[in-house]
C-alpha cells in the first residue's frame, strides 16, 4: 500500500494516467465507430437487395422465374453474379419483349440505382462475378496497347472485326462493334460471356491482359480519319471493291451513253 501511496504521488503518475485514459477512450471510439460502420452497411445493403428483389419480381420475373431459377424461354440468373446483371441491364439489352431474337444494346430501362439494385440481389442469390471497380479497370496505367492489339486478334477478331467495327455470326447472329463503349461494359462482357460470346476466365486471360485489351479498343476508337470515310476500317478489300464498282459502273455508263450517242 506504502509503495501504491509513493506511486500515486510521483510527478509522472499524472501524465501517465491522462495519456492512459486518452488511448483507452480513443480506442473504444473507434471499435464502436467499425461496430457501427459494419452495422450500417449491412442495412445499406440489406435495403439495397430488398429493392432489387421488388424490381425483379416485377421487370424480370415473368420470364426467369419469382426465384431466379429460370424458365422455358429464359435462363436462371443463379450464379451469374452482379457483373452479368449490370452488363445485360445496364446496356439496355435487358429486359426484352421478344426473347428469340438477339438482344440489341438500346437506352436502359432502369437508373443506374435501380441497375446496382438488380445487380445486388441477383449477386445476393449465389457468388458469381462482381462487377469491375474504378481501381480495377485502370487500363490507362496498367494495359498495353501492343499486347491489347495481339491479344485482340488472337481471341476476339473472327467475330468482332479486327478493327473491333463488329461483324456477322451464323443464324442471323451479329457480333456488335465496340466503339463507343465504356470500359467497365467491356470488362464485363470477357467475364460474362453474353449471347453467343464466350466466358474469357483469369486463366484464359488475365485481368491485366483484359485492361490491355480495352486500351487497344479505345486507342482504336480515339483513331483519327484521314483520307475521308473509314468504310468500316476493313482495309484496302472493301475500298478497292468500292473502287472497282464505281469505276466498272462509270464505264459502262460512259459505254452506254457513247453507243447511244453514236445513233
Amino acid at each position: 500500500m506504502k509503495r501504491l501511496s509513493r506511486l500515486r504521488r510521483h510527478r509522472a503518475a499524472g501524465p501517465i494516467l491522462l495519456i492512459f485514459a486518452l488511448f483507452t477512450i480513443g480506442t473504444t471510439f473507434q471499435v464502436a465507430s467499425a461496430v457501427n460502420s459494419d452495422t450500417t452497411t449491412v442495412a445499406a445493403r440489406s435495403a439495397t437487395i430488398d429493392e432489387g428483389k421488388q424490381l425483379f419480381l416485377k421487370g424480370c420475373s415473368s420470364c426467369h422465374g419469382l426465384n431466379a431459377e429460370g424458365g422455358q424461354i429464359a435462363p436462371s440468373l443463379i450464379g451469374v453474379g452482379a457483373a452479368d446483371v449490370d452488363f445485360q441491364v445496364g446496356t439496355g439489352r435487358m429486359p426484352m419483349a421478344d426473347m428469340s431474337v438477339q438482344a440489341m444494346r438500346k437506352k436502359p430501362v432502369y437508373n443506374p440505382e435501380q441497375v446496382n439494385a438488380l445487380a445486388t440481389y441477383v449477386a445476393s442469390l449465389a457468388p458469381g462475378p462482381a462487377v469491375p471497380t474504378d481501381a480495377v479497370l485502370n487500363y490507362e496505367r496498367d494495359g498495353s496497347v501492343a499486347q491489347g492489339g495481339e491479344l485482340f486478334r488472337t481471341n476476339c477478331a473472327m467475330c468482332h472485326n479486327f478493327a473491333a467495327q463488329g461483324g456477322a455470326l451464323t443464324q442471323g447472329k451479329y457480333a456488335p462493334t465496340l466503339m463507343g463503349v465504356e470500359p467497365k461494359q467491356i470488362y464485363e462482357a470477357m467475364i460474362t460471356g453474353p449471347q453467343s460470346m464466350p466466358v474469357f476466365s483469369d486463366k484464359t486471360i488475365t485481368p491485366a491482359e483484359k485492361l490491355s485489351i480495352i486500351k487497344w479498343i479505345k486507342s482504336t476508337e480515339a483513331e483519327p480519319q484521314l483520307g475521308g470515310t473509314a468504310l468500316g476500317r476493313v482495309g484496302p478489300v472493301t475500298e478497292g471493291l468500292l473502287v472497282w464498282t464505281l469505276g466498272i459502273g462509270l464505264l459502262i455508263g460512259v459505254a452506254v451513253w457513247l453507243a447511244m450517242k453514236a445513233r
